[in-house]
C-alpha cells in the first residue's frame, strides 16, 4: 500500500492548484498544482502496478519553491506534506539502490 501517499498528494496538489486559481486567478497555481499532482498520480500508478521508477517519480513532486515564494497557507501545507512524502519515497529509492547493489555483490560471488 505504499502507493497511497502518492495518490493522496496527487489529489491534494491538484485541489490546491485549482483553489489557488479560483481564489486569485493564478495561472501558475493551477499549472503547477495540476502538473505536480499528475506527477504524483503517475508515480502512484507505477507503484500500484509494480512498474519501474514508481518511487523515483513520486519522489520528484517536492513543492518547496512555491512555499518560499508565496508564503500562503495552501502552498505551505502542500510543501510540508511534500517534504514528508519526498522523504518517504527518497528512503524507498535509497533502500532499493542498496538492495540491488547488495544483491549484485551476492551474484558476483556465486560465479
Amino acid at each position: 500500500m505504499h502507493y497511497h501517499p502518492a495518490y493522496a498528494m496527487a489529489v491534494l496538489c491538484t485541489v490546491g492548484g485549482v483553489a489557488g486559481y479560483a481564489s486569485k486567478k493564478s495561472v501558475p497555481s493551477i499549472v503547477s498544482g495540476v502538473g505536480i499532482g499528475m506527477g504524483y498520480a503517475v508515480g502512484g500508478y507505477l507503484l500500484q502496478k509494480e512498474k519501474n521508477y514508481g518511487n523515483e517519480t513520486a519522489f520528484a513532486g517536492i513543492m518547496i519553491p512555491r512555499m518560499v515564494k508565496y508564503g500562503r497557507p495552501i502552498p505551505i501545507s502542500l510543501s510540508i506534506l511534500s517534504v514528508g512524502i519526498g522523504t518517504y519515497y527518497g528512503k524507498k529509492v535509497y533502500d532499493n539502490m542498496v538492495y540491488v547493489k547488495s544483491n549484485d555483490n551476492v551474484d558476483d560471488k556465486k560465479t
